[in-house]
């Protein structure tokens, strides 16, 4: 299995392009399968693990505390090599044809409203130049509904100034183009015109947004950035830069965008990982029903 392992990962990476760091999780997942099948069920053999094995696995990370995201990773993994296993004719049956258990235990995203990101956005103002540049990361972010790592790795060559797009590179290396909008824009130029020739400090780099150093942001600090924004703001929830894409989403949904073009502008590839967003969209339209219907 090891080795059908290794041919597996050279597929991803050659045939596939996949992303290195996506190859690093991948295989982390999948080597802990291996050693879960060889070492407590004692299956040698890729053709004989069965349904009730994947099952087996997927309940004892379960038990042993792993995240909704990672059990859905970890089934995201499994299928990924099954379906190679088919393609290559190793096997002949996809012990994964009928499991959905990420559907069970997928968690729904943690958003906020609309009125409290806006009090969010309110936060940094136009004084200083770190303000500057905190405002158009946020407005960006927020407009895009682009992942922290997408928007710290942005270039001066990311922005078409002409059209209002960004030009986003993604997971596994793919390439997506995402509207800005008119706020996010005008945040954004204002940022390029007057705070980012001052942060360079006279050194020559393509990286758009840049921390009081000169330099490129890390997700840690960029993090730290949104969390005391939210406190500032006098959010009593948790709110870290992922819950701007997951409102992103949610509000397009909420103002009636179709779930393909959302689907698009996030660059997921399933449109079932779009769908989590509509189980949101349900419960806030709930939510709207019993506050204002008479007989709510």
């Amino acid at each position: 299995m090891q080795e059908l392992l290794t041919k597996y990962f050279n597929y991803l990476l050659i045939e596939r392009g996949v992303a290195q760091n996506t190859l690093e999780s991948y295989g982390r997942d999948l080597r802990r399968f291996i050693l879960f099948v060889e070492e407590n069920r004692k299956i040698a053999d890729v053709k004989e693990v069965t349904p009730e094995v994947i099952v087996e696995y997927l309940t004892q990370i379960r038990d042993e505390g792993l995240a909704a995201n990672s059990m859905n990773r970890s089934l995201a993994a499994l299928r990924g090599f099954y379906k190679y296993l088919l393609r290559e004719k190793i096997i002949i049956q996809n012990p994964l044809a009928n499991i959905e258990l990420a559907k069970v235990w997928m968690k729904l995203p943690d958003t906020i409203s609309k009125e409290e990101m806006k009090t969010i956005l309110d936060q940094p103002g136009t004084q200083t130049v770190a303000a500057i540049r905190n405002t158009a990361m946020l407005e960006l972010l927020y407009a895009t509904g682009i992942r922290v790592s997408e928007l710290i790795n942005l270039t001066m060559n990311s922005v078409n100034w002409q059209v209002g797009f960004l030009i986003v590179m993604g997971k596994g290396s793919k390439e997506r183009i995402v509207p800005i909008g008119k706020i996010a824009y005008d945040c954004a130029r204002r940022y390029v015109d007057e705070a980012r020739p001052q942060l360079m400090q006279k050194k020559s780099t393509d990286v758009l947004f840049l921390n009081r150093f000169g330099g490129k942001f890390t997700r840690q600090g960029f993090w730290k950035i949104v969390v005391g924004y939210a406190r500032k703001a006098g959010l009593r929830k948790n709110v870290y830069p992922h819950t701007f894409r997951h409102s992103f989403a949610s509000h397009l949904l909420e103002g009636g965008a179709d779930l393909r073009t959302v689907q698009v502008m996030l660059g997921h590839s399933d449109i079932s990982t779009t769908q989590i967003y509509t189980h949101i969209t349900r419960e806030r339209l709930k939510e709207v029903h019993q506050k204002y219907h008479p007989r709510g």
